[in-house]
């Protein structure tokens, strides 16, 4: 994995949650600013998982082989 482009984000304080709309990325943990259009959805024995665009281009490969994300 290629991790010279990610950008960490920030810990989160007590009682700092993102808003009950945003979309928070399954593998880094970033948050959306707004729509998520960028991003990747998976699903996964039945549940939807969103990667950021980040996370998403760094396992592009295990994507469309269609890699649960506990593979990558």
């Amino acid at each position: 994995m290629n991790d010279r482009n990610r950008t960490t984000p920030p810990a989160p304080r007590d009682g700092d949650e993102p808003p009950s709309d945003a979309v928070v990325c399954a593998r880094c943990g970033a948050v959306s600013d707004g729509p998520a259009t960028a991003w990747t959805c998976s699903l996964e024995n039945g549940r939807r998982h969103y990667f950021c665009d980040t996370c998403a281009r760094d396992n592009l490969r295990a994507i469309e082989s269609r890699l649960d994300s506990a593979w990558w």
